[in-house]
Formats: C-alpha cells, structure tokens, sequence
C-alpha cells in the first residue's frame, strides 16, 4: 500500500514541479479568464440583462454571472493542456516508464488525473483572488463551499483530457483536436448567457447546452457558490466522469484499447 500511495504523491510532486516551472502556462492560465472578465463582460453588461433566477435571489452584473464559467473555463484550459504533456510523457517522457510498471493502468491513469486537478485547483483560486481584489466577488462562505463542486469538475474535465490524450498520435495535431473540444464545450453551455436567452435565441443551442456536460460543470459550481445544492448538474457530471473515465481506462489497455490498435496488438 505504502508502494501506490508513493506513486500517486510522486506523480502529484512531479506534474506540481513542472507547473511551478513553467510560469508562462500559470499566466496564461490567468489571461484568458481575465480578459473575459475585464473586456467581454465589461461590453456585455450594457446589453445582456440577467434576471432573478436560482441561485441567485437578486439581480446581479454581468460578470457575477460568468464568475463560475471562467473557473470552469480554467480547469478546462488545464485538462487539455494535461493532455498534451500526456502525449509528450507518454512517447518519451515518465508516463512512457510507468505505463510499464506494475501498476494497474486504472491507477497510473487516476493518478495523472488527481495531479491535474490539484493544480486546476491552484489555479482557479488564483483566478478567483484577482477577481475579488477587481470586485467581483462571490460570498465568503462559497469559497470554501465550491471546493467539492471544483473537485468533481476538475476531475470531469481532467478525463476528458486523458480521452483525447488517447486519440492524439503526434502532439502536431494537438491543438486542431483541440480546438473541436474546447470551444463547443465552452460556448455552447451556460458558462457565458443563462439558458433562457439561449432558449429565446436559439431552441438547438438550448437543447445542445441542456447535453453539454460543461453545462453542468458550470452549474454545479454556480450554485455551491451560494451554498446551495444541484442535483440533476452534480448527476451528470458524477455519470459523465465515470463513462469518460472508463472510455479512458480502455483506451490505455494495451491489450483492447487504442494503444493495441497501434501498436498492432503487441503488449
């Protein structure tokens, strides 16, 4: 047990040094939301109105409002870029080691995926220090209360990574997968206008962000902002994580996944 335990902080220790190492990553990390919050939200607030609507039990400013979809929108940016080190680690660098070890694949899989979120989680927080000293606050108590939301998103989002990680061969094609998960995920979900103005602009993109599970990332971490619980949105995003998970899992098995394809059946 003390072996699987070592395994998990050491690969936690290592993806943690690399993110401390790599600065331009961690600013860029903090940009992208930034400029949303500064820039889109600042030209949206004079011509997108929110209404009351759960959880929020007053009217809000426009950047209230995507405060949770920019930290989803963080820990998105985060799994996707996981999942291009896992390309890398995985033809030369220390995946390509443990995924020879005696570890399960499951577990080395799993490990990466905690690794990601405990640095999305850093992130994410850094994110939310600089909107509150720009005042865009939520309540003191919902800082804490999100974590578990933030967790469950993270990890969620981390598996998506490692799906794709799966499909990419060379990292050359990274960013072109990439950007056919990105954006639709984001933009086609709640994390920038609440679903009744979708309902009112368009029925498809209405029907298409209810199946986006971001959508429900975004939701999940809206309402525990305000100490309140979403079912249906913490369902889905429990469901999504395992079947995206599991699709994972069987893709690194190199005896039935993408990797046998590959490698022509040779373990």
């Amino acid at each position: 047990m003390s072996g699987w335990v070592l395994c998990v902080f050491g690969v936690i220790w290592r993806e943690s040094l690399r993110f401390v190492h790599q600065r331009e990553r961690f600013i860029a990390s903090l940009v992208r939301p930034l400029v949303w919050l500064l820039i889109f939200a600042a030209g949206f607030r004079a011509i997108l109105g929110v209404s009351i609507a759960p959880p929020y039990e007053t009217y809000i400013l426009y950047e209230v409002y995507v405060l949770p979809g920019l930290c989803a929108m963080v820990q998105l940016f985060n799994g996707m870029q996981s999942s291009l080190s896992m390309v890398y680690d995985r033809e030369a660098g220390s995946m390509r080691v443990l995924l020879v070890s005696p570890y399960p694949r499951w577990f080395l899989l799993a490990a990466k995926l905690l690794a990601s979120v405990t640095i999305s989680l850093f992130q994410v927080y850094a994110f939310l220090g600089l909107a509150w000293l720009l005042g865009v606050r939520a309540p003191g108590a919902g800082y804490l209360a999100v974590l578990p939301a933030l967790v469950l998103s993270g990890l969620l989002l981390g598996a998506v990574g490692l799906l794709m990680s799966s499909l990419i061969r060379q990292l050359e094609n990274f960013a072109g997968v990439m950007n056919f998960v990105i954006f639709p995920m984001f933009f086609a979900s709640t994390a920038l206008y609440p679903l009744w103005r979708l309902e009112e602009s368009s029925q498809i993109l209405a029907w298409l962000a209810r199946l986006n599970p971001f959508t429900h990332c975004v939701e999940l971490i809206r309402f525990a902002f305000y100490l309140k619980v979403a079912p249906l949105a913490a369902g889905v995003v429990a469901a999504s994580l395992i079947v995206v998970l599991g699709l994972a899992v069987l893709a690194y098995d190199p005896s039935r996944g993408l990797m046998a394809r590959r490698h022509g059946g040779r373990v």
